[in-house]
């Protein structure tokens, strides 16, 4: 006989759980969080209408997600062939970034110097030329991207160098936290992902307040304390018996089974499987209750 003991309190919602990060923890409020995302879905329909105009084929770009990076960790999730246009902002030090697959940039430049399609063309450093399209595309995202967010963007945006290699793409320190937008952009048939990073310290003051960055170390207690709350379901059972498949099979109404657990000996009280007290079988009221006279040491 099993009597089991389910803890109610806190129990999770139905539906699919998502993976948290301590190490990057969200800091961006309910309401700067959606204020931002309304701005970049602006912006994606807007530059969607541009890069149609520009290629003369129809293309969409639609907002991924919105999330707060470091700039450290915005570089080191960058296809390792991207080009990184770098934007100066009138006031501040850090550089917003404009980042495109080189590969379906050039497929781009093709399209709109006459080319048949705007399918991705085999990597490469750009040409003069060809940089200097590249260059008027993304001015021209800008402007709609100022449009989009409003009074938020200084008017003095501008691109101020192209790079095709994150890594000598300084745009901000390594500590530098950044809005990135991941944007999806289909082009005809062809899809690929372009990101915007723009300076969290140009944005966020004029959003509201921001909560601080968590430490590896919070993060641990914050760990701890949440696990403190995750409901566990507590049994009470007798020493196990081992049976054979065909004894279970061969069950009747009636039939008695011994079980190996001396009538002396308190229940086990366990968690998962695991043993973690020993308690008496009593009562509270009119439910079964148990009261826990033992405790068992952690193996760990």
């Amino acid at each position: 006989m099993t009597v089991q003991v389910i803890r109610e309190s806190g129990a999770p919602a139905d539906g699919a759980a998502e993976p948290y990060d301590f190490q990057r923890p969200t800091a961006l409020a309910r309401e700067q969080s959606r204020a931002l995302q309304l701005a970049f879905e602006t912006f994606a329909r807007q530059w969607g209408t541009q890069v149609s105009a520009k290629l003369r084929v129809v293309a969409r770009v639609s907002l991924d997600q919105v999330t707060l990076l470091t700039y450290d960790d915005y570089v080191s999730h960058l296809p390792a062939e991207s080009a990184l246009v770098l934007c100066a902002i009138d006031g501040i030090t850090p550089r917003a970034v404009v980042q495109l697959p080189i590969s379906h940039a050039l497929g781009w430049v093709a399209r709109m110097v006459g080319g048949a399609g705007a399918r991705p063309a085999p990597s490469r450093p750009f040409t003069p030329i060809e940089q200097a399209i590249v260059r008027r595309v993304v001015e021209d995202a800008l402007e709609d991207l100022r449009y989009s967010f409003g009074g938020l963007l200084p008017d003095q945006v501008g691109v101020e160098s192209i790079h095709v290699n994150a890594q000598f793409a300084q745009a901000a320190a390594v500590t530098d936290s950044m809005i990135v937008a991941t944007l999806d952009v289909r082009v005809g048939e062809t899809v690929t992902t372009c990101t915007v990073a723009l300076p969290a310290e140009l944005l966020l003051p004029q959003l509201g307040r921001v909560e601080a960055p968590v430490s590896s170390i919070a993060a641990d207690v914050l760990v701890r304390d949440q696990l403190a709350t995750v409901p566990l379901e507590v049994s009470l059972t007798l020493a196990p018996l081992p049976v054979a498949p065909s004894a279970v099979l061969d069950l009747a109404v009636g039939d008695v089974l011994t079980f190996p657990h001396p009538h002396h000996r308190p229940l086990d009280l366990t968690v998962d499987g695991q043993t973690v007290a020993r308690a008496a079988v009593g009562a509270n009221g009119s439910r079964l209750a148990c009261v826990v006279v033992s405790t068992e040491e952690s193996a760990s």
